[in-house]
């Protein structure tokens, strides 16, 4: 057996039947983008790390080191976030080419630092090796959550409403327009969804706000597409969930760059990934209150575009003309699975 024929998950799945169980101590352990783990203090401690590798990731050319420095820190960040918790510290680690110059280290730490700041992270040691191949930043980051404001993944309740911030799909269009520098679109929407996919905002601020609401009982955040990680959300809650396709919220930036490289934009809202908006179940009474506080607080929009059923139904696709189907195939981000993602 190849790690192709796993997956991503699958492989994760199987390193977790190799280990010895986890105390007590730990809240959230494998399979979670974030451990949680209780040290007897006030707070529990939240831990996470991802790593970015040179041609899997990003390709050189493609991103400025100071906005791969950024972009290492957000996605980091907004992992945190989905858990309503506090980014505290960052190590980083880095395995470079020797060859590779010194100019990029200093931009790639300015970076770095301008998206610690901006999420109040202190920057605490990290790892430094000589690699003969592809430069890697492999990111590890600390944060805190209150005890009875953690949110997880695994609430979801059959009734729920499922709701998203933001818009979708402009992450894949920036990417699109990396692969395809010549399509015609507008400088706006150009600068828009490159933004979008190299330098994206972590919904830190709303993660928390949803959290201390008492009122989501499930969420995590879209970076493997909406509906992969709707997917992770009802295994991890054991419910099914169906999905208004019509509801979901697509970039208008997204939909500029679909027509111009004759593709549905409703495909990369789906699947594209990396938009790091959030993803949350919430009872039907509380959506109003949801999105008052959301725009109150942030300004930030947010859209319902399911429900969660029970698990036997499985996720189900809504057609715009009402008919359903269920959701099959290779969806979003896998890393190991051949055509997973362009």
């Amino acid at each position: 057996m190849r790690l192709a024929d796993l997956g991503e998950f699958g492989i994760i799945d199987r390193i977790r039947r190799l280990l010895p169980a986890t105390s007590t101590d730990v809240v959230v352990g494998i399979g979670d983008d974030v451990a949680v783990l209780d040290t007897g203090g006030p707070h529990y401690l939240l831990a996470t790390c991802d790593i970015q590798v040179e041609n899997v990731h990003f390709v050189r050319h493609g991103i400025s080191p100071r906005q791969l420095g950024r972009k290492v820190i957000a996605i980091n960040v907004s992992d945190i976030a989905a858990m309503g918790g506090r980014p505290r510290w960052a190590l980083v680690s880095l395995g470079l080419p020797p060859d590779l110059q010194v100019d990029f280290i200093d931009e790639l730490y300015h970076g770095l630092e301008a998206q610690t700041q901006a999420a109040g992270i202190a920057i605490v040691g990290g790892n430094l090796s000589q690699i003969d191949g592809p430069l890697v930043i492999d990111l590890f980051l600390l944060g805190e959550s209150d005890r009875d404001c953690l949110l997880r993944r695994d609430g979801a309740q059959v009734g729920d409403v499922v709701m998203v911030t933001g818009k979708l799909g402009a992450s894949r269009a920036g990417l699109e327009l990396l692969l395809r520098p010549h399509l015609q679109v507008s400088e706006e929407t150009r600068a828009k969804v490159l933004a979008a996919h190299l330098t994206p905002q972590p919904r830190l601020a709303e993660g928390q706000l949803l959290a201390a609401s008492k009122r989501v009982h499930a969420m995590l955040d879209v970076s493997d597409g909406i509906l992969s990680d709707l997917g992770h959300l009802c295994e991890a809650s054991q419910v099914g969930s169906a999905l208004e396709l019509a509801k979901v919220p697509i970039s208008q930036a997204c939909r500029d760059v679909a027509r111009a490289a004759g593709v549905n934009p409703e495909d990369w809202a789906l699947t594209g990934g990396e938009d790091y908006q959030l993803l949350f179940a919430v009872p039907p009474g509380d959506v109003a209150a949801v999105q008052e506080l959301l725009s109150t607080g942030t300004g930030a929009m947010t859209t319902v575009i399911g429900h969660i059923e029970p698990a036997s139904s499985g996720i189900t696709l809504i057609r715009p003309d009402g008919t359903a189907e269920p959701l099959a195939g290779n969806i979003g981000w896998n890393h190991f699975r051949q055509g997973a993602k362009p």
